[in-house]
């Protein structure tokens, strides 16, 4: 397998990459193209880095050494209003969707605007109704999340992220607390918003296999390097021992206090 991007190149070039919490090493030398208008899935056991990564390459943190490329800028050693500068092509769907509970659904989506731009009222309000519409939520604008399912929330908040029309859109663990059924919803979702909007994806995920026929290629994380990367078929036809026991269910990860410093 190789790390090849598509024609018009990677999106995202990570080379190299390390970083240390104290005396655990989380990534050590990770290497991986995230090739344009495609989706890259990264799993891998618990602890083994793959949130860590996604907070670099969103720019939370910073590495100790190595660089991190982003639609032909290397971002590492921006200074604070140059990544800003960047973070502005980026949408980020959290874990826990990050909805304000004080605010509807509308507001909710509506606040990068609101914050960010100088969009008026009547240009926010279109923005806002077209995203909703691709997300399914139209009609749902009074909602406050409380009123909401679950997948609603999610579907609430990646309607957020898409919101500025950004050209990467980063997914961590987007379908947390979801049954399989509403798995499969929000991960079509994120496949149908994907095309619509031409966005390259980064996604986080542990429904492994099921995430797989959403994506176009994995990266299997293991002890804070990328172990595998390819195309679906080329990972799921890989012979790699580690991989086959995460499938099934037997790999634990460099568990607790390193998942700890991933959060």
């Amino acid at each position: 397998m190789n790390q090849n991007s598509d024609r018009e190149g990677a999106a995202i070039s990570v080379r190299d990459l390390h970083r240390r919490f104290g005396r655990q090493q989380v990534l050590d030398g990770v290497n991986l193209d995230f090739p344009r208008g495609q989706i890259t899935t990264i799993v891998g056991p618990s602890g083994c880095g793959k949130t860590v990564l996604l907070k670099h390459l969103n720019l939370l943190l910073r590495p100790d050494s190595g660089v991190i490329v982003i639609d032909g800028v290397e971002v590492t050693a921006l200074r604070s209003r140059a990544q800003n500068e960047v973070r502005e092509k980026f949408g980020m769907l959290f874990q826990a969707g990050a909805l304000f509970d004080s605010m509807s659904v509308f507001d909710n989506v509506a606040f990068p605007l609101v914050e960010l731009t100088n969009l008026n009222r009547d240009e926010i309000a279109a923005r806002v109704e077209e995203t909703l519409e691709a997300v399914g939520l139209q009609g749902m604008e009074k909602k406050f999340p409380s009123e909401m399912s679950g997948g609603m929330q999610k579907r609430a908040a990646l309607a957020r992220a898409l919101i500025r029309r950004p050209k990467i859109l980063m997914l961590d663990e987007p379908t947390t607390g979801l049954d399989p059924t509403r798995t499969h919803q929000i991960h079509s979702l994120v496949r149908h918003t994907q095309q619509q909007f031409d966005l390259t994806a980064v996604m986080v995920s542990h429904d492994v296999p099921a995430v797989f026929e959403f994506s176009d290629r994995v990266a299997f994380m293991h002890q804070g390097r990328m172990a595998l990367n390819g195309t679906v078929a080329e990972v799921m036809a890989a012979k790699h021992d580690n991989f086959t026991q995460f499938l099934e269910g037997r790999a634990s990860g460099i568990d607790e206090p390193l998942a700890a410093a991933a959060r």
